[in-house]
């Protein structure tokens, strides 16, 4: 049982851990990504980041603490040449564990650990996470002004000039004059016909009152 320990002795003494450690750091600042099992890249991490975190400041004291540690010169020389200039601004989390399946032999979870700062994948395709503060503030501003433009467009074009543009009372008289004009052929041509219609009706009434006054004289 495991009752308070928090350290993973991975199946091995403390002389072989600590020098798998040293050789698994040396190769992370040397090739920036190895490929691991998860219980070793875990370990590592706890191991190297507060190595890399004394790196930042170059020292003759930071060199020699770092040294005791890594046991390597070349190792040494990459961490505060190459490594520490790009970490300078990271506030821990140096390292990224990438979980890559099962090893195909004893079906151990597989990993890939690598320095975070030297993936230029992952920080080219990763967007930078802005703050937004719940007032507003340059958005608000924006709308704003925005609102106030549209007011002065909505000033700029009055409504009665709009509305003399287009006269009403105009284009009434207009189809009214066409409507007239239209009509009166009309009527005009019907005046005659009604006329004769009226006459005919009286020249029949003096013919039938004429023929009256015959019979009555042969009587």
């Amino acid at each position: 049982m495991r009752h308070g320990n928090k350290i993973n002795h991975l199946g091995k003494k403390t002389g072989h851990r600590k020098a798998m450690l040293t050789n698994m750091a040396c190769s992370l600042i040397e090739h920036k990504r190895i490929t691991t099992t998860i219980a070793k890249a875990k370990t590592l991490r706890v191991f190297v980041e507060p190595i890399l975190t004394k790196a930042k400041s170059d020292s003759t004291h930071s060199r020699r603490v770092v040294f005791s540690y890594l046991q390597s010169k070349e190792a040494v020389t990459e961490l505060f040449r190459e490594v520490a200039p790009k970490i300078a601004n990271r506030e821990g989390g140096y390292t990224r564990i990438i979980r890559t399946g099962y090893r195909l032999g004893d079906n151990a979870e597989m990993c890939m650990i690598e320095l975070v700062d030297f993936n230029e994948l992952y920080n080219n395709g990763s967007k930078k996470t802005t703050r937004r503060s719940r007032r507003g503030g340059k958005k608000a501003e924006e709308t704003v002004t925005t609102v106030a433009e549209t007011a002065e467009v909505v000033e700029e074009t009055p409504v009665a000039e709009v509305v003399e543009e287009t006269p009403a009372a105009e284009v009434v008289e207009e189809t009214a004059a066409e409507v007239v004009e239209e009509a009166t052929p009309e009527v005009v041509e019907e005046a005659p016909v009604a006329e004769a219609a009226e006459e005919t009706p009286a020249a029949d009434t003096t013919e039938d009152a004429s023929e009256a006054q015959e019979e009555k004289t042969e009587e």
